[in-house]
């Protein structure tokens, strides 16, 4: 029986987006200390306790602005390492903060650079190899980096390469050099000197699905993940001496994602392919029982997030989906599993939604892994299709070299909540599902990438999920890209959309993508279209929904951060100017103080806030009122106030 959604209390936004409880939770190497991300003063910073004394807390970062999202144990856990970038530039550099005397340290004090992490060692606990591009900023030299004492000092300098690998040494031995055609080059690096000729290369066609993972502790084994002559990424093991490989794994749904790594030799332990879901098996016998007693205990998805060096202590985090994520300590010696903390304990009690799984199909035949989540009270009998159809948002995630997966997800939760169906489409070009999906997406942007969603747009129309007049679509970066695509090809497919850092002209993205980018140039041209010839020149013009904005006749809600250094302000500017010249209504947030992305929860707050007033607005779903959260925030209203229901009149 189906039950009205004003039954179900609408979960505040700030449960959502704004700070968690705790998060990020790790145990360092020696195993002395716990970490985690948490609030002090209400911005995210590092806080540290005795791993015996969880509840003796400090706060060991004094972030007063952005928040810290990444942060990294020293080898020899003598420091806590952290990257920050200023207002979403993705300059990031590197700090690191005394565990003892608690003296922070800018590792990397330079101006307009980022650092990059080439390789650490569990031999030589107090250093790791880094990146710098601060002599050009599109190539990355390779600096040793003592973490005690903060001297740097030059290994190689990079003049072409995109990337290096070190062994537990911090050797150099690998160096990777993207080709003309849009492949990659492989290179041994001997003494710091790249040799000439690569030793292995790939085509474009397993550019993206072939990687190295990796050495072994002796230096005598490299891992691959490996698509040559098969579709699906590979797990391989290389004789170093003689380019000997042997198979480990393989799954022919999915490329293998990850591993488990022996502590003392690195050879693998257990590896996992997500298809749907993310499945873990065991080559050890040992890590095979410990998953087994982890899935006994935990409900829903569970991952390692950090270990100690002598692998007798994790931490868990558990994904329930359904609940809020929680973080465990796993003492395999002792069999015990003691949760440390709920990442948001304020949703514990709010009606979460199952996540559905689903494989569409697309109308040239390829299968679209997909995720459905459902509105509360809709779904009387729990098999995924609503009593009768409700309005739906088509979430397109970013990339498009990214994909969708199961798991609690922010967004499905708060739209559910909000009274929509909410669908992802792993369309083609997305990752994890092997190189054919991938370059089925070669030169297809805004044609078949796009026909994936409208594909599954009718499929859910078709099912009873959604009515064909009440879908919003919705994403960020490609997402973005998506969004305004879907407004200027197929103008009459959906209500209403909501592009977020979306690039409007593909000629001009590429124009303007970060130096740092320009070694792997070669590759956005083969796979979006090369401006450099008339045939690719003309092809992104077409694919541009710029040059097709007057044709918009749905609403539309933008939002940009100004210091966004891969889809520039510009990008959103320039469509907003031309919807204003063709008379087509358009709302434009723009966030000074933020990138590609939005970083600050009062920001992400005021974005979710605007954003669903807009689609109730316009498809008829719940809304809290917009109340103070623009005032709270850095965001502007550059355009369109007055089609957001409240907007114009709210404080800011």
């Amino acid at each position: 029986m189906t039950t009205s959604i004003d039954a179900f209390p609408l979960i505040p936004r700030d449960h959502l987006f704004g700070n968690p409880t705790r998060a990020a939770g790790q145990i360092s190497p020696d195993g002395k200390w716990l970490s985690w991300l948490a609030p002090r003063d209400g911005v995210l910073n590092i806080w540290l306790a005795p791993s015996d004394d969880p509840e003796a807390a400090r706060a060991m970062s004094a972030s007063t602005d952005r928040p810290i999202r990444e942060y990294f144990w020293a080898p020899d856990s003598r420091s806590l390492l952290y990257i920050q970038d200023k207002g979403g530039d993705e300059n990031f550099l590197l700090y690191g903060i005394d565990v003892e005397t608690g003296k922070e340290t800018t590792l990397t004090p330079f101006e307009n650079t980022r650092v990059q992490l080439v390789g650490g060692s569990d031999t030589h606990k107090d250093k790791l190899l880094i990146g710098l591009n601060n002599r050009d900023a599109r190539f990355f030299d390779v600096h040793l980096l003592d973490l005690n004492t903060g001297a740097l000092s030059l290994v190689l300098e990079n003049n072409a390469f995109a990337g290096f690998m070190a062994d537990d040494d911090l050797q150099l031995r690998l160096a990777v050099l993207p080709n003309a055609d849009g492949g990659t080059d492989y290179f041994r690096v001997v003494d710091n000197v790249v040799e000439e000729e690569p030793f292995k290369s790939t085509a474009l066609d397993d550019a993206l699905t072939t990687a190295p993972a990796g050495f072994t502790r002796d230096g005598r084994t490299m891992y691959w993940l490996d698509s040559d002559g098969r579709d699906t990424a590979a797990l391989l093991a290389m004789d170093w001496e003689s380019g000997t490989t042997t198979l480990v794994a393989e799954d022919p749904r999915a490329d293998i994602g990850g591993t488990l790594r022996d502590q003392q030799t690195g050879e693998v332990l257990a590896w996992s392919a997500t298809y749907l879901k993310r499945e873990w098996t065991a080559l050890d016998p040992e890590i095979g029982q410990a998953f087994a007693f982890l899935r006994s205990e935990l409900e829903g998805e569970f991952g390692i997030a950090s270990r100690t060096d002598d692998d007798r202590k994790w931490i868990v985090a558990n994904d329930p989906v359904v609940k809020p994520a929680a973080s465990y300590l796993y003492d395999r010696d002792a069999g015990t599993l003691t949760q440390l903390y709920v990442t948001r304990p304020e949703l514990a009690e709010v009606p979460l939604r199952p996540m559905h799984l689903l494989e569409l199909k697309s109308r040239d035949g390829l299968t679209l892994p997909s995720y459905l989540t459902l509105p509360p009270g809709t779904d009387s009998t729990g098999d995924g299709v609503p009593d009768a159809p409700v309005p739906m948002v088509l979430l397109v995630h970013g990339g498009p070299w990214a994909r969708d997966g199961y798991g609690f997800n922010g967004y499905h939760q708060w739209l559910a909540n909000r009274g929509y169906a909410v669908l992802s489409v792993n369309y083609r070009g997305s990752t994890g599902f092997g190189k054919g999906f991938v370059n089925a997406a070669n030169l297809q942007w805004g044609r078949k990438m796009h026909d994936d969603l409208i594909d599954a747009v009718e499929w859910a129309v078709e099912s009873g999920i959604t009515p064909r007049d009440k879908i919003a679509i919705m994403g960020g970066s490609y997402g973005g890209y998506a969004t305004l695509a879907g407004l200027t090809f197929t103008p009459e497919a959906f209500a209403c959309g909501v592009d977020i850092v979306g690039p409007s002209n593909l000629e001009t993205l590429l124009e303007s993508i970060p130096p740092y980018w320009e070694p792997i140039v070669a590759q956005f041209h083969t796979r979006m279209g090369n401006p450099n010839t008339p045939e690719g020149l003309a092809l992104l013009k077409e694919r541009s929904p710029l040059h097709k904005a007057g044709e918009i006749v749905r609403p539309l809600l933008i939002a940009q951060g100004a210091n966004d250094p891969r889809v520039k302000q510009a990008e959103s500017d320039q469509i907003v100017g031309a919807m204003k010249d063709a008379g087509v209504p358009v709302t434009y947030l723009l966030y000074p103080d933020e990138g590609h992305g939005f970083a600050k929860p009062a920001n992400n707050i005021a974005f979710s806030a605007v954003t669903e007033n807009f689609l109730a607005t316009n498809l008829g779903g719940r809304a809290e009122p917009l109340g103070e959260t623009l005032a709270q925030s850095t965001a502007q209203i550059v355009e369109g106030a007055e089609f957001v229901e409240g907007l114009a009149g709210a404080p800011r």
